[in-house]
């Protein structure tokens, strides 16, 4: 896999990746665009989904939402990292069984998303779930 982050101005960039999509960065604090931690913590929230969704159809859950809700702790001084990491899940369906949405979630964060395990080998990564 590649990409390529071309500077635009100020502190614009504009991400090219290998599949032939673009996103812009605003390195900014995020005044114009997501900033590039936003990207990483959005990456983990979509990863992550793809895993619990696809865990729950597998199980023959008939999901029918999922949201992902991210918060985290960072470092007060730079390089300003996340420290912590939580994926709340909300997922909504038909009869989901709460044993089931436990285990696909936990499985997504221990096994199977690779930017969840790529930033937990550096931060606590942690995860919680509801049915809604």
């Amino acid at each position: 896999m590649q990409a390529e982050v071309k500077w635009v101005e100020e502190f614009k960039f504009l991400g090219q990746s290998q599949s032939g999509h673009s996103i812009v960065m605003d390195g900014n604090g995020g005044a114009t665009a997501p900033s590039p931690m936003e990207m990483v913590l959005m990456a983990a929230g979509g990863c992550s989904s793809v895993d619990v969704v696809d865990g729950l159809k597998e199980a023959g859950q008939k999901v029918t939402a999922c949201n992902a809700k991210l918060t985290t702790e960072r470092r007060e001084t730079a390089p300003r990292i996340f420290t912590q990491v939580n994926i709340h899940f909300e997922v909504s369906g038909e009869n989901l069984s709460p044993e089931i949405v436990a285990k696909v979630a936990a499985d997504s964060l221990e096994k199977y998303c690779s930017v969840c395990l790529m930033l937990g080998k550096g931060i606590e990564m942690t995860h919680s779930w509801e049915i809604v």
